[in-house]
C-alpha cells in the first residue's frame, strides 16, 4: 500500500488544525471542565471539528475517534483516524508552547501513519511505515545513548506517575538519570528526535498517543507498554531509544 498520500494528508491536516489553535493561543481563552475534570477550550473543539470534516470529505467511510467528539463508525474499511486536537490543554491555557496536534491513522489495527505538530514552536514530526520519520523535513532519529546514567527521562506529571508506581522516579534517580517534566505530546517528540531518551506516562488514551507508535518505530526507537509490548493499547506508555529499551523495561517492571 502506498502510504505517502495518507502521510501528506495527515501532515497538512495537523498543520492547518494547529493554525486554528494559534488563533486562541496566549489570548486568555476560557477553559471549561469536562466530566473527567480535564480542561477543554473552544480551540480544542474548533480544531477537532475541522479535522473531522476534512477526513470525512477526503476519506468518506473511514472511522474516526477523537478526544472531544468520540467515535464515528466507518463503513467497514480497515481505516481509523485518531485525533487529539490539543494534547497538553493545561499547557495551552497557560500559554506554555509545548502542546501538540496529534493525528494517527490505524490500518487493520496498526498505527501506520502519524503526524504531530507543535504550533507555537512550528515543529512538525511525522512518519509512515517504510517512509521514515521526519522532523521539519529532516530525518528524525532517536539518540544512541546506551547508559541510563547519561539519559534524559521525561514525563507529563511526576505526581501522577507516583500514583501508579511510587518508587519509579527514585529508581531512575539512583541510576543517575536526568529527570525532567517536558511531557504531554512534547516528551515523545523529544525522544523521537534524540533530545531525550525516555518518556513515560502512567495512563494514555488512544488519541493521546495516536501518531507515536509509527513515529518512534520509524525513528529507530520503541513505543509501547511499560512491560515491553510494542504498539498501542490504552494504558501506560513508554517511549525510549533502542539502545536503552531492555534496561529501561527491566527498571520499569521492578515496581510491578
Amino acid at each position: 500500500m502506498n502510504l505517502q498520500p495518507y502521510l501528506d494528508f495527515a501532515t497538512s491536516l495537523a498543520y492547518r488544525a494547529g493554525r486554528i489553535t494559534m488563533g486562541y493561543y496566549n489570548t486568555g481563552v476560557r477553559a471549561d471542565m469536562k466530566e473527567n475534570n480535564e480542561p477543554v477550550t473552544i480551540a480544542d473543539h474548533e480544531a477537532e471539528k475541522f479535522i473531522r470534516a476534512e477526513i470525512e470529505r477526503q476519506y468518506p467511510g473511514h472511522a474516526i475517534i477523537g478526544e472531544e467528539f468520540g467515535h464515528t463508525n466507518g463503513n467497514g474499511v480497515p481505516f481509523r483516524w485518531t485525533i487529539d486536537p490539543i494534547d497538553g490543554t493545561k499547557s495551552f491555557i497557560r500559554s506554555v508552547p509545548l502542546y501538540g496536534v496529534l493525528i494517527g491513522l490505524e490500518i487493520e489495527g496498526k498505527i501506520s501513519v502519524g503526524a504531530a505538530y507543535y504550533p507555537p514552536l512550528d515543529e512538525m514530526l511525522c512518519a509512515a511505515d517504510g517512509l521514515g520519520c521526519w522532523w521539519n523535513s529532516r530525518r528524525a532519529h532517536v539518540s544512541t545513548v546506551d547508559e541510563i546514567s547519561q539519559a534524559c527521562v521525561v514525563t507529563s506529571d511526576f505526581q501522577r506517575l507516583a500514583e501508579k508506581d511510587a518508587t519509579l522516579t527514585e529508581r531512575f534517580a539512583k541510576k543517575k538519570a536526568l529527570l525532567r517534566t517536558w511531557g504531554d505530546a512534547y516528551g515523545y517528540m523529544l525522544v523521537a528526535t534524540g533530545r531525550a531518551e525516555v518518556c513515560v506516562d502512567p495512563f494514555l488514551d488512544i488519541w493521546d498517543y495516536g501518531p507515536y507508535p509509527v513515529i518512534l518505530r520509524e525513528a529507530g526507537g520503541y513505543f509501547g507498554t511499560w512491560s515491553g509490548q510494542e504498539g498501542h493499547t490504552p494504558g501506560d506508555a513508554l517511549a525510549c531509544n533502542a539502545a536503552l529499551k531492555q534496561e529501561v523495561v527491566k527498571l520499569m517492571m521492578q515496581g510491578s
